[in-house]
């Protein structure tokens, strides 16, 4: 959702334009083609990364509308662009570049590693570094998916947001808050070979309501208890749904994401010195054939396409790698278990398969699990289920022998947890 695309490059597997010569779109076909050839890259499965989001707060009154000035003076170097356009935008210590959704929610994104190991080590350096200059300045990152404190507002004045803001605003409450409001844990694991791409397609969906469940952390909401295990991920599904519902997966994922890239429409459209607000209705497959609003407009790009994706808000999208999106944010200090848990359960071919067979009975169960949590019974056990498996399969992501301990006690401690109190 950030205004320029932060996500990992996996090298020789990123499908960003702007690692290519941006190129013109003949027609559908030749969009779809583009779209299945940089969304699944293939090859076996070996980098994984996170991109961790966070709420950002004044440490002596957190319900203290955010200053933006604060947050640039905090930040230094690291100031993205879209708060100080001469900000030199320097990365983290450890190579995790800093970008922010349109309430200055603060997000990292970690260069790709190969060992969880890796990973550990340079997201919680960077990790350390952001919450040292923010302390300095008196700021603090949020504990929850949602901001427990203050209702939504747009502090980031970019032509990006103010589209997003009036197209929601006519939809709900949810465009906003998803927008201003919320911070998710992301991520990012490799497509794998061609091969396997369907069946990590279907698993990466499968675990997601018992996941959602199991790491559910936005319950409270502007000092009010929602009364729903994942508020963040309710208002995601609030925006529009055209663009926020679960991916139907029984077919070869490559040809039905770019179907459905072309016929998803525009949610803004970038232009010099004029608002972003897309014509209604006009898909990505309406401007390349120029039917209606688009005969006005040049053709559209790969590059353009490359944007298109970005206003994708489903639970996993696919940017070359797999960008598993579902995840409420957890405490600053609480991040690798679920992300551990994630690359485990998706290390193998046969613990895929046993996934895709545990998460049978609860599929598509989304709405239930941002609602209920663990309360629900179904989703309860699936999620210790998935739990044991993923614990069991640590080992082999090159996490040492206490880390492993320590994230099993952690994960099977929550399981035990929604059990006493089921």
């Amino acid at each position: 959702m950030t205004e320029a695309s932060t996500m990992h490059d996996f090298p020789e597997k990123s499908g960003s334009a702007s690692n290519q010569t941006a190129r013109v779109l003949a027609d559908r076909a030749a969009g779809e083609a583009y779209v299945a050839s940089v969304c699944f890259k293939h090859g076996p499965p070996r980098l994984i990364g996170v991109e961790l989001e966070f709420t950002v707060h004044h440490a002596d009154d957190p319900a203290r509308p955010l200053d933006p000035d604060v947050l640039a003076t905090a930040l230094g170097a690291h100031t993205p662009r879209t708060l100080r356009p001469d900000s030199p935008a320097t990365p983290l210590p450890a190579g995790s570049p800093v970008s922010l959704e349109p309430g200055c929610q603060v997000e990292i994104s970690s260069p790709p590693q190969a060992t969880l190991r890796d990973l550990d080590a340079v997201v919680s350096a960077d990790l350390r570094h952001l919450r040292t200059l923010l302390a300095r300045h008196g700021l603090e990152l949020g504990e929850t998916g949602i901001d427990a404190h203050r209702a939504p507002r747009r502090v980031l004045r970019t032509p990006r947001y103010a589209a997003m803001e009036r197209r929601f605003a006519a939809i709900g409450p949810g465009g906003l808050t998803m927008m201003c409001s919320t911070a998710g844990l992301q991520v990012c694991v490799d497509a794998g070979e061609t091969d396997q791409h369907a069946f990590r397609w279907a698993a990466a969906h499968a675990m997601g309501p018992p996941l959602l469940a199991l790491f559910a952390n936005s319950r409270v909401h502007a000092g009010r208890d929602t009364g729903f295990a994942s508020a963040r991920w309710l208002a995601v599904h609030d925006t529009e749904a055209v663009r926020s519902r679960t991916e139907r997966v029984a077919g070869e994922p490559a040809a039905e994401w770019a179907a459905r890239l072309m016929d998803t429409p525009l949610l803004v459209l970038p232009r010099a010195g004029r608002p972003w607000d897309a014509p209604e209705g006009l898909t990505f497959a309406d401007w390349i054939d120029g039917r209606g609003a688009a005969a006005l407009l040049p053709k559209p790009t790969s590059a353009d396409l490359d944007y298109h994706l970005t206003t994708m808000f489903t639970p996993v999208r696919p940017q070359g790698y797999l960008e598993i999106r579902y995840l409420d944010a957890q405490p600053p200090g609480a991040w690798l278990p679920p992300v551990a848990l994630v690359s485990a359960l998706l290390a193998r071919p046969a613990t895929v398969d046993k996934v895709l067979d545990l998460c049978a009975p609860v599929a598509g169960r989304w709405t239930t699990a941002a609602r209920y949590g663990l309360a629900d019974p179904g989703l309860a056990a699936v999620a210790a289920a998935l739990a044991d498996l993923g614990c069991a399969e640590l080992g082999v992501t090159g996490l040492a022998a206490g880390s492993i301990t320590e994230i099993s006690e952690s994960v099977q401690g929550r399981v035990s947890r929604s059990r006493s109190e089921a």
